[in-house]
């Protein structure tokens, strides 16, 4: 299994349009072969709570159905859409062992 934690640190009051953009591709994400969870969250405390921040916690089948899914039409527009509104993404995979 793979796991995906992808955190965007979003320019000041983007947040909500960032959100929007992501829930309108969500169900394209959710359709894909070897998705098995693909969830959106915000902050709401620790160590590291940003406002201006959203971070996907995802779950793949396997590293090939990640690689497909970054490579989908859907993934490309998505990422066109939410570039202008990110000043930076941390992008870390996990495999289980």
């Amino acid at each position: 299994m793979i796991y995906v934690i992808a955190r965007a640190k979003l320019k000041e009051g983007m947040l909500e349009k960032y959100i929007e953009i992501c829930k309108a591709n969500i169900p394209n994400v959710l359709a894909e072969e070897g998705c098995i969870m693909y969830q959106l969250a915000t902050d709401c405390g620790g160590t590291e709570t940003d406002p201006d921040c959203a971070t996907f916690v995802e779950w793949w089948e396997s590293q090939a159905h990640l690689d497909a899914h970054l490579a989908t039409p859907h993934m490309a527009r998505f990422r066109e859409q939410v570039t202008p509104l990110r000043i930076s993404t941390k992008l870390q995979i996990l495999k289980s062992v």
